[in-house]
């Protein structure tokens, strides 16, 4: 016999407690609160001295005309509610004036100038010396070519060998090869906006000419062809700082003062400083190797005078900037007419 009679499934739903609220922690918080601030009154009354007792007591009796400390403040300390900085510092430590501050923060800037300054031409030393090791044209004359900093800046010096000179001999005539040097360095010297110097020097031996050109003349006038040189090559002209002639004053090897090595060009890349003083008329420092009675002059100065101490410069005709295929037979003409070529070994 089937049974027939349905199913039924009872389901019991269980609710959980209702949520008692976060009142009392309310009431907890203003419980601690007023008993720390009933703790506070304790230690204060209990530090207070009798006299500072009335006080308060006398306030609040009467907290409008309270005066009876001859102060609106309940408890005078003897101080002041102003700010009193000078007195609330700690008298051993001393501010430093503001002159000083500045003064230190002026040198701070400059020394990191400075260092700026030295990393950039230590930067272009390297530059021109690889230019120089990886050059054919210029690696062949590697040992005439010196590269080192000294104070005034970057002195790159290309001197005389004895079989193979910068000038004709007695003129400021360039031979090609120190002509294409000069092209080849202007481009990586313009690259940094430091101004440069350019100088001449001779050996020791006399210029046999006649009449008022000598030695100090033709240094200059070398030094101003190597001028000429690298601004053909590309080099800002407004950048050169001075053109100077030593003549034989500054040897580089004083036991052979009649050496090809004391026949060189001295092109400093200079220093801020050392700009300064050139530009403020100062006398070169002694790291430049200029003696103490030469005379800065720039390309546009008359000659001195024959025997006339200082260095020294020709006169430059002013004309149109020379352009690089112009420039050899530009620098062959040599303003003075009555150089005996075969009479010195300058």
């Amino acid at each position: 016999m089937e049974n027939n009679q349905p199913i039924i499934v009872k389901r019991v739903k269980r609710y959980a407690a209702g949520h008692h609220g976060g009142a009392w922690k309310i009431a907890f918080a203003d419980f601690a609160t007023a008993m720390m601030a009933f703790f506070l009154v304790l230690w204060l009354m209990s530090s207070a001295t009798p006299q500072q007792k009335i006080q308060i007591a006398g306030y609040f009796k009467d907290p409008i005309g309270f005066t009876e400390s001859g102060t609106p403040y309940i408890i005078d300390l003897g101080g002041s509610p102003a700010l009193a900085p000078d007195k609330t510092l700690n008298p051993e430590v001393k501010s430093e004036p503001q002159p000083d501050k500045i003064k230190t923060e002026s040198e701070q800037a400059e020394t990191l100038a400075e260092q700026v300054e030295q990393e950039r031409l230590d930067m272009l030393l390297q530059e021109l010396q690889t230019k120089v090791d990886e050059n054919p044209q210029l690696k062949k004359f590697k040992d005439q070519i010196q590269f080192e900093i000294t104070q005034d800046g970057l002195r790159i010096q290309i001197m005389d060998a004895e079989n193979r000179p910068m000038f004709d001999i007695g003129s400021a005539r360039l031979k090609p090869y120190f002509e294409d040097i000069l092209l080849a360095m202007a481009d990586t010297i313009k690259s940094v906006p430091n101004k440069i110097s350019i100088s001449g020097h001779t050996d020791a031996t006399p210029y046999a000419g006649t009449g008022e050109f000598g030695n100090w003349e033709l240094s200059a006038n070398r030094a101003n062809a190597a001028r000429r040189a690298l601004v053909a090559g590309g080099y800002p002209e407004p950048q050169v700082a001075r053109v100077v002639g030593y003549a034989s004053s500054s040897l580089y090897d004083k036991e052979h003062p009649q050496s090809a090595v004391n026949r060189r060009i001295d092109i400093i890349v200079l220093t801020k400083k050392a700009q300064q003083r050139i530009e403020g008329a100062l006398s070169p420092s002694p790291d430049n190797g200029a003696p103490a009675n030469a005379t800065p002059a720039t390309p546009n100065t008359a000659p001195a005078a024959p025997g006339a101490p200082g260095a020294s410069i020709a006169p430059v005709d002013p004309k149109a900037p020379i352009q690089p295929h112009e420039l050899r037979q530009k620098l062959n003409i040599f303003e003075d007419g009555t150089l005996k070529m075969d009479e010195t070994k300058n």
